[in-house]
């Protein structure tokens, strides 16, 4: 494992944990942690898909001269929604970023489908093994069942507290008015009832 894959997996086990992780997952990561491919500074903190700062040269079309010149990759700073968190996740992405997002079904899935050694940032790796171990206490919870009988004793439950707080809100509003029509202006006007002259 090279300095920089090492040093990611330190990273990865401070930021997550390991303790709430399945025993093989730690190890598996542990052998996948990218190369030590030089990845821009500015791409270790957003989701770039493999995009990085391209170099060439723009040549003139009449003398055929060249002058030095750079394609950054186009970067978007969106609110994903990940259904795992439950809520919108700020992060910087390139268009080919979200491209592949939306391709693969939403940001949890996005990041359950890469691998690890394809991720080469620390953010994408971090967030990648944050929801696997969300996913996996999901997966450890269980799941409560409901007879009929006791969905229809719930139904019935919240359709009684809806009708009572319809009541107690139209008792108020009476309670209200009642108190305006008995109150007058200055001026020997009705405040809260409208007479009508004709």
């Amino acid at each position: 494992m090279s300095f920089r894959g090492r040093e990611l997996y330190k990273k990865v086990v401070r930021e997550v944990g390991s303790k709430d992780l399945p025993k093989g997952v730690m190890e598996s990561i542990k052998g996948l942690m990218p190369d030590s491919k030089v990845v821009m500074g500015r791409a270790q903190r957003g989701i770039f898909a493999g995009r990085h700062i391209r170099f060439g040269n723009k040549v003139s079309e009449d003398g055929g001269n060249k002058s030095r010149r750079t394609w950054k990759p186009n970067v978007q700073e969106k609110r994903l929604f990940s259904y795992i968190h439950d809520r919108h996740i700020r992060v910087k992405v390139t268009t080919h970023a979200l491209r592949c997002i939306d391709k693969a079904g939403g940001i949890d899935e996005y990041l359950l489908k890469t691998p690890y050694n394809k991720m080469q940032t620390e953010l994408g790796v971090i967030w990648k093994a944050r929801v696997e171990k969300m996913y996996a206490q999901l997966g450890q919870m269980e799941v409560g069942f409901f007879s009929p009988e006791e969905e229809a004793n719930i139904a019935k439950g919240f359709e009684e507290a809806g009708a009572t707080k319809k009541e107690v809100k139209n008792e108020s509003r009476r309670a209200v008015t009642v108190t305006e029509e008995g109150k007058q202006r200055g001026d020997g006007r009705s405040k809260g009832k409208f007479i009508v002259v004709g």
